[in-house]
């Protein structure tokens, strides 16, 4: 199980974080109200050119707009299923429910990946045309 696997690098305590990564730690916490770093900001702490930048794609992708948390969640989960991500299904998901998503929320989510999943390989093996209307 991926849960089992250590990390390529090392993951990056508080007190062992540098000055750069101490600051996005404190815009994580202040960002989503929480005190909790999780493992994926901490291993990718080892470089903080890399954690700056993605911590500023998904807060400014993830912070509220057209689309409501909680789905965008949702489509992360998704995203991640289809990407094989363990790590991400387990957090999106958790973040999910802290924001409303239900056990049947989730139920469905998964009918709808495995659905879309199953078409998407009829309709690629299949080489089906694309119609006019969707062009």
């Amino acid at each position: 199980m991926a849960a089992d696997l250590s990390p390529l690098f090392p993951i990056i305590s508080d007190d062992e974080a540098s000055p750069r990564v101490a600051a996005v730690f404190a815009d994580i916490r202040e960002t989503r109200k929480t005190d909790f770093i999780n493992n994926f900001w901490r291993v990718i702490a080892n470089d903080p050119d890399n954690l700056e930048q993605t911590w500023a794609e998904l807060k400014h992708v993830m912070a509220p707009g057209a689309i409501d948390s909680m789905t965008k969640d949702l489509i992360y989960v998704a995203v991640s299923v289809a990407n094989n991500c363990t790590y991400c299904i387990r957090s999106h998901t958790a973040s999910a429910r802290t924001k409303g998503a239900t056990d049947e929320h989730l139920k469905e989510l998964q009918a709808v990946i495995a659905a879309a999943s199953r078409t998407n390989r009829l309709a690629i093996g299949l080489q089906v045309p694309l119609d006019e209307a969707f062009i």
